[in-house]
């Protein structure tokens, strides 16, 4: 454009943004930046307590005591071993209810529900993630255990760690759906129409087609799943009957308690945790110790996500 006598060039002063504006955009910047140093700091500070308590339990147990009978914290005896296998046994249980019916629910919704059925169903299967885990808890002991355990184990205690699991797969399926959905949904419509073009029926190209492309985030799906299994605690607190004390018992129709449960039970109001020295300390180092299994577990997904993934 070219200027006309009646327009003077513009100057660099021109350009520059007024002082209340300028003060405005630093304020804002600052603002957002405290936001982002409380939420580090806050973080920081709970892994500093958590350790440090944990530390302490750390460096006054005696060792005979972690490998011991079973889980009694106020008599002095904190046998990891327990939870560590009450736990494994009730996670590798939901993930075997929730990882094939999240993954067939994925399936169904991605590649042969209608769009009018998948903007009902989807909805309605992440509202199940919204049913709170005491109800699920209670729906263990007065359904699960009485009308469909009880015809298959005559002797099964009326709290166990299958029923447990078992709730708590049911309160996985949502998430592991969901997340898996959007894997599917994420590979190209192409490889789809290629494999419709070679002739392959539509159960073919899901299976061999669409499933192995979306590999990476349905294993991401999985290890977010089974970190929310292990990090569960309403339900096994209720379902499994552990408590805050457990005695050593790998049967599944047995109760048991797990590291969420054992922590649930032996904090509720400082004034209970009595008995042993330690028991408040043990608290801690629990929670430590699920803190360390779920960033293991996530730094792993994170390595075998890399690994898996495709790019198109």
């Amino acid at each position: 454009m070219t200027l006309t006598p009646n327009h003077a060039p513009l100057t660099a002063a021109d350009l520059q943004t007024s002082p209340m504006r300028r003060v405005r955009s630093t304020t804002v910047r600052w603002l957002f930046m405290g936001a982002a140093a409380t939420t580090v700091l806050v973080s920081a500070l709970i892994i500093w307590t958590v350790a440090s308590e944990a530390w302490t339990f750390v460096s006054q147990v005696e060792f005979t005591k972690l490998v011991d009978i079973g889980w009694f914290p106020r008599r002095g005896l904190f046998d990891l071993t327990t939870l560590l296998v009450n736990s494994a046994q009730i996670s590798l249980i939901a993930m075997a209810v929730a990882v094939p019916s999240g993954f067939g629910a994925a399936v169904y919704l991605s590649e042969y529900a209608h769009p009018k059925v998948r903007k009902i169903m989807k909805p309605t299967l992440e509202l199940l993630a919204s049913v709170p885990s005491v109800v699920l808890g209670v729906f263990a002991i007065s359904f699960i255990t009485p009308s469909l355990l009880s015809n298959f184990f005559d002797d099964i205690n009326y709290f166990n760690k299958l029923a447990a699991g078992i709730a708590v797969g049911l309160l996985v399926i949502p998430l592991i759906a969901s997340i898996a959905e959007d894997a599917l949904r994420a590979v190209p419509q192409a490889l789809r129409e290629a494999s419709a073009g070679l002739g392959a029926r539509k159960a073919t190209t899901s299976i061999r087609v669409v499933l192995p492309a979306a590999l990476s985030g349905l294993m991401a799906a999985t290890i977010v799943g089974f970190s929310r299994a292990i990090g569960e605690t309403m339900v096994v607190t209720i379902a499994s009957g552990g408590g805050d004390t457990s005695l050593f018992n790998a049967a599944l129709t047995e109760s048991g308690g797990t590291i969420t449960s054992a922590m649930a039970a032996l904090g509720l109001g400082t004034d209970q945790v009595a008995g042993n020295s330690l028991a408040f300390q043990s608290l801690y180092f629990l929670g430590a110790l699920l803190f360390v299994i779920t960033l293991v577990l996530n730094m792993a997904g994170d390595v075998i996500v890399r690994r898996l993934q495709n790019r198109y």
